[in-house]
């Protein structure tokens, strides 16, 4: 009898802070592995292809496969909306696996990552999922199956509650505490305490420090978090109103697409994730609405991504 064949595909989530790998063969994990950001907006379109090209060599290598043929590698990549741009990523990637890795990649697919997060949130059932990392967007699959979004716009645009604009949000009361014409803040004292090039006697070094890229909107962000913890009203308010932003954006897909029916919610992203005060309110604030309910993601991101990889098989195979 001959062996029935089973396919190595690779799932990627590929977030605004990290990337994450996995590599199957059938229903057998055989690799996992993880990098840094491929968000094309941080790191160019190029870039992004050379570091997810580096993780699917990675996968292949601790797999230590036979040969370098993949049958479906699917993609979550943070910030990749458009179809032109999916696209974009999509051929250079396969090109430059055929050119430069000799890789064989049968089936690709680039899309956003929060396709890939509702994917696995509900298996592919209707629901809305509010994604809260370095960025955030809340992405639904309505009872028709259409796929609809609200925010995602970016930190230069909008992006309201998203790690990247919390921590913006704190420089921003920073320089208004150094101005006089806001409240003196513990994330100020925390900032200076961490970066001894601030120097609180000379204001202006404060925007020095930004500019050599001591730090940015996301690596201040814990910061925020930790002094709202710890009671400080400043930063307290900052997260208050980054909840209220991101029920708004859940809220809004509900009246759009859900109204007067029980809709699941599911939060996911790093923020949601950790035991954070700010996923506490958000949780709270959801259960409050008579349509919503706010339940558990049935798997992580990643998964959504393999779920898809092995649909792209199986749809071949049918034609086949």
């Amino acid at each position: 009898m001959a062996q029935k064949y089973e396919p190595i595909i690779i799932g990627i989530d590929g977030g605004g802070s990290r990337t994450r790998g996995i590599l199957y063969r059938g229903e057998k994990e055989l690799a996992q592995s993880e990098t840094s950001t491929a968000r094309v907006g941080t790191v160019g379109v190029v870039e992004s292809a050379e570091r997810l090209l580096n993780l699917i060599s990675d996968l292949i290598a601790m797999a230590q496969l036979p040969n370098r043929e993949i049958d479906a590698v699917f993609i979550g990549l943070a910030g990749t909306w458009l179809k032109e741009e999916q696209l974009r990523s999509q051929q250079l990637i396969s090109l430059l696996a055929r050119r430069e890795r000799k890789i064989d990649i049968d089936k690709l697919v680039v899309t956003s990552d929060a396709a890939i997060a509702l994917e696995s949130a509900f298996e592919g059932d209707p629901g809305i999922v509010l994604i809260v990392g370095t960025g955030t967007i809340a992405i639904a699959k309505t009872p028709k199956g259409d796929f609809v979004r609200c925010g995602g716009w970016g930190i230069e645009l909008s992006d309201e509650g998203s790690g990247a604009w919390i921590g913006r949000e704190g420089l921003t009361a920073m320089a208004r505490a150094f101005d006089g014409r806001g409240k003196w803040t513990a994330f100020a004292d925390m900032m200076i305490k961490f970066f001894p090039n601030i120097n609180p006697d000379v204001p202006r070094s404060f925007v020095s420090a930004y500019n050599e890229r001591a730090f940015d909107y996301s690596t201040v962000t814990p910061f925020v978090m930790e002094c709202a913890a710890n009671g400080d009203e400043v930063c307290v308010e900052i997260i208050e109103r980054a909840c209220k932003n991101l029920i708004e954006n859940v809220v809004t897909l509900y009246n759009k697409h859900f109204k007067g029916k029980k809709v699941s919610v599911s939060c996911v992203g790093g923020i949601m994730e950790a035991d954070t005060m700010l996923a506490k309110l958000v949780k709270t604030g959801l259960n409050k609405h008579d349509g919503i309910k706010v339940v558990a993601p049935k798997a992580v991101p990643l998964f959504g991504a393999v779920r898809m990889a092995r649909e792209l098989v199986a749809k071949d195979q049918e034609n086949f």
